[in-house]
């Protein structure tokens, strides 16, 4: 425990002490005038009780109101408590990965809401987004800062439900359109770390929304970038709003697409599922990542309880103690 502004004590204990000094001088410059035969009166032993009485309250009063402005001044001295901790923070970077093609104008909005939800449900990850038509385009890196985030997908969701061209445009102007396996591959390449010690043992997980109706000759093909996950060890977790009952047919978009996203250890969802949100984040916590601490942090915390309630306490006092001494 410490004060944080230990110098008020000494400012209070100086302002007691002259008023104390003050109203002695005063009790000693009082004129007092003799009674004759007033041994009479103090004799009786109704006068002794009622002396006895008057000058316990006074003690009282005196007592509490040198309490009161103790615990005060003891109050107004900020009274604290120091320590040190290190926050354990969640090892885990997941990429919000979008298809902003044609074929997707009609979902995007909504697939950005549902990145809104799985954002609020997020805590202590690290959560970066790309947009992907014939190009990739970073929409904002890995971050924490879930206020930054959630401005960003908002922004976003405006942009896709207003039709702005301009939000998305660096996304045109390749060979092509909607090529899923180029944007997934550029969203794999969105984790850092792969020298670095540091972040190489943290989880990491793509979010991709896309219907992978491929339209035009892509570097990569869906499984080729798939590929790239697994030395990594990034898992793939997939919402495709063209979701259909594909059958036995292996070669269908939604088909290949629910085979990557489980080969790679992920999940396989309809935007409008119900299970889509909590199954993603269920499946992203379940990765083996554990906690780790951050840095040391100082931790300053007030603690004025106990002199506030003494302060409370003998103010109590002191009022009923006033108003004994007035009967």
């Amino acid at each position: 425990m410490e004060l944080s502004f230990w110098w008020v004590l000494p400012l209070a204990a100086a302002a007691l002490a002259l008023a104390v000094n003050r109203a002695a001088r005063r009790a000693r410059g009082r004129d007092v005038r003799p009674v004759a035969h007033s041994e009479r009166l103090t004799a009786l032993p109704e006068y002794r009780r009622a002396l006895r009485r008057h000058r316990r309250w006074l003690a009282t009063a005196v007592v509490a109101g040198f309490l009161l402005l103790a615990a005060t001044a003891l109050a107004a001295a900020r009274p604290a408590e120091r320590s040190t901790t290190r926050p354990e923070l969640r090892n885990r970077d997941i990429i919000l990965c979008l298809d902003v093609s044609g074929s997707m104008a009609g979902t995007d909005a909504a697939i950005t809401g549902v990145f809104e939800q799985l954002a609020k449900e997020f805590d202590g990850e690290r959560i970066g987004m790309v947009m992907f038509d014939s190009r990739a385009v970073q929409l904002f890196p890995l971050s924490d800062d879930y206020d930054y985030i959630a401005g960003e997908l908002a922004a976003a969701r405006k942009a896709f439900d207003d039709g702005g061209d301009a939000f998305f445009s660096g996304t045109w102007g390749g060979n092509g359109s909607s090529l899923v396996g180029d944007g997934l591959a550029s969203c794999l390449r969105s984790f850092p770390g792969d020298g670095n010690a540091q972040d190489a043992h943290r989880s990491r997980s793509v979010i991709l929304a896309t219907d992978n109706y491929v339209s035009g000759t892509p570097v990569f093909t869906l499984e080729q970038a798939a590929q790239l996950a697994t030395p990594r060890g990034i898992r793939i977790h997939a919402l495709n709003p063209g979701d259909l009952d594909y059958g036995d047919d292996k070669d269908q978009p939604g088909a290949r697409l629910r085979a990557v996203a489980e080969s790679s250890g992920g999940s396989y969802f309809a935007p409008d599922n119900p299970d889509a949100v909590p199954g993603i984040v269920q499946k992203v916590r379940e990765s083996e990542a554990t906690e780790h601490q951050g840095a040391p942090q100082l931790v300053v915390a007030d603690r004025p309880e106990l002199p506030l309630l003494a302060a409370l306490l003998s103010g109590a006092v002191l009022l009923f103690a006033g108003w004994r001494l007035e009967r």
